[in-house]
């Protein structure tokens, strides 16, 4: 044990009795429905369980909808596994699992060509071959896309209507999952949810898999949706299961930065096309920062951004589509439309951009088949650390996992449920905190917007060890103050998610002492000689999650080696 963080949470975060809510039973529960969730479901259903997928929103509005980019699979005849693998063996600083990427590259054909065979469109040429692009740290054009820059919103279609039309599949939309359920050996046996009318609802399973995507709503400025706000990583923690680089969160950079719009994700695609970065001086500077320039690995070109916006004391930098040898508006619609919207024209006007929270490449410690470390609990997609990306995400390599993963994990889970029952919930009945501080009231609005700023200043692009201590400090203080209110809205069950995962992201910063990939520390600048994973592991005593260990995993040299 390298350090702890004392907790002091309850387990469960509302009261449960059984007798007092409507039960659901299946043999696999999965929580969310994007290209990690959507594919486990299908696939334990095709293998013959009963499967639940409950939603936080509506089934088409997860992470996987707002992917700008593309599927990263090996089809062209030029190109190679050995090169996808080495490509994000690269990327990855050290600290990607060869076994892992060898599994998850070659299983990429397989991947796409299921999405075909759901009925998923993507861009061809005129031949009809699948059109190929490239994006940053890919050493060949790989990626496959739709609508130009609209992958995810076809890929989670297809999703959407294979799940709905499958017989064994239910789908349970607008379901907050507010705790994963246990029972006394302190195996995962259901979840306790609330629907939009504040109805709850209590599902058992055999098998619970969570899908729950991201935590970029920790950060003032995300590409993320509303709904990626941490759940399934502090309820993963609330349960005990082991946590793996939290402190990784890769920021995109290019997001689109005007004031009061959306922070829109400007794909890699764009800057796989020909578009240059430059600054409000016009100079282009990404030369000067890697031999790739804008298609640098995206920690990078982001902490490149980054620093000149500090230089030219500006909020952006800019993003110039006007040498684009194509038609810009035709080859990226998704961009124009938003761009033209605000008055900017992308073939000759410079698109205003800047880092921004993307994705959580750390989440819960899961092996091969996606299983945590606690028993009849899996985890897939972006929640969970497969040791795919090591310290940081070649582009589009996440939608791949999802899928590859997925289809791994929902299989392996829908076996396993077939090994076992469906346990009883009678006996899980728990009370709320006895010292809920009821008459006391906090502006929680006011507290996320606090909290995100937080993020962003101390824990985002540029991070340092007094900055670290400090906002650790103070989530902790926000956390007490939240902890002794009665939650009972899905605002006050994602504010303490999201205050729960800073504390732990923040935690991993603090004692991750060097800068590795998308973790760059202005104390520590350049990486130790050492590659390492950090561990949290939970200390669940009498119904309190009591505080977290940091433990170091060495990165060994057989593990490097092995195939």
């Amino acid at each position: 044990m390298d350090a702890s963080l004392s907790l002091g949470a309850s387990r469960y975060l509302v009261p449960f009795d059984p007798r007092q809510v409507p039960q659901f039973r299946f043999d696999v529960l999965v929580l969310g429905g994007g290209s990690a969730g959507g594919t486990a479901a299908l696939r334990a259903a095709e293998a013959g369980a009963s499967v639940a997928v409950l939603t936080k929103g509506k089934l088409l509005e997860g992470n996987t909808r707002w992917a700008k980019g593309g599927l990263a699979a090996v089809t062209g005849s030029r190109d190679s596994f050995d090169s996808h693998a080495q490509d994000t063996l690269d990327v990855g600083c050290g600290l990607s699992d060869p076994k892992v990427v060898q599994h998850v590259v070659r299983d990429g054909p397989r991947a796409l060509n299921e999405l075909l065979d759901l009925g998923a469109k993507f861009d061809r040429e005129g031949n009809g071959d699948l059109s190929l692009s490239r994006e940053g740290g890919h050493s060949h054009a790989r990626i496959v896309h739709a609508h130009g820059d609209s992958t995810g919103i076809e890929i989670q279609r297809a999703l959407t209507e294979a799940l709905e039309e499958h017989p064994r599949i239910r789908t349970f939309e607008r379901h907050f999952a507010i705790d994963l359920l246990s029972d006394p050996d302190g195996r995962v046996v259901g979840v306790l949810a609330s629907n939009f009318k504040s109805q709850r609802f209590a599902f058992a399973a055999r098998e619970v898999i969570l899908a729950t995507g991201g935590s970029g709503q920790l950060y003032r400025e995300t590409t993320n949706p509303d709904l990626a706000t941490g759940d399934g990583l502090a309820m993963g923690l609330r349960s005990g299961a082991v946590q793996r680089d939290l402190e990784f969160v890769q920021f995109h950079p290019t997001c689109l930065y005007i004031a009061g719009a959306a922070r829109v994700l400007i794909s890699e695609i764009v800057r796989g096309a020909g578009a240059e970065l430059r600054d409000k001086n016009g100079y282009r500077f990404m030369p000067d920062h890697h031999p790739a320039a804008e298609l640098a690995p995206r920690d990078v070109v982001s902490r490149a951004v980054f620093e000149r916006m500090v230089a030219t004391e500006d909020t952006s930098v800019y993003l110039h589509l006007a040498g684009l040898g194509s038609d810009p508006h035709r080859a990226f619609p998704a961009v124009s439309r938003i761009a033209r919207f605000f008055g900017l024209d992308i073939a000759k006007d410079p698109i205003p951009v800047r880092p921004g929270a993307h994705y959580h490449i750390g989440g819960l410690a899961v092996d091969m088949d996606g299983r945590t470390s606690v028993p009849g609990l899996w985890a897939v997609g972006e929640c969970a650390s497969t040791n795919l990306h090591g310290a940081n995400r070649i582009g589009s390599n996440s939608l791949l996992e999802g899928l590859v993963m997925g289809n791994r994990a929902g299989r392996c889970a829908a076996n396993a449920a077939f090994d076992g029952t469906v346990s009883s919930l009678d006996h899980l009945r728990h009370e709320s905190a006895p010292d809920a501080l009821h008459e006391v009231e906090l502006n929680l609005d006011d507290l996320t917007y606090s909290l995100k700023s937080l993020m962003w200043r101390d824990m985002g692009v540029q991070r340092s060890g007094p900055a670290l201590g400090e906002a650790l400090k103070r989530l902790t203080f926000w956390a007490r103050a939240v902890e002794a209110l009665p939650l009972e809205s899905p605002r006050a069950w994602e504010l303490i998610n999201m205050l729960t995962v800073a504390r732990l992201a923040t935690f991993s910063a603090l004692g991750r002492c060097e800068s590795r990939g998308v973790h760059w520390r202005t104390d520590f600048p350049v990486p130790g000689p050492d590659a390492f994973h950090q561990e949290l592991v939970p200390n669940l005593v009498n119904g309190f999650v009591e505080g977290v260990d940091l433990r170091r995993v060495a990165v060994t040299e057989a593990q490097l080696l092995r195939e």
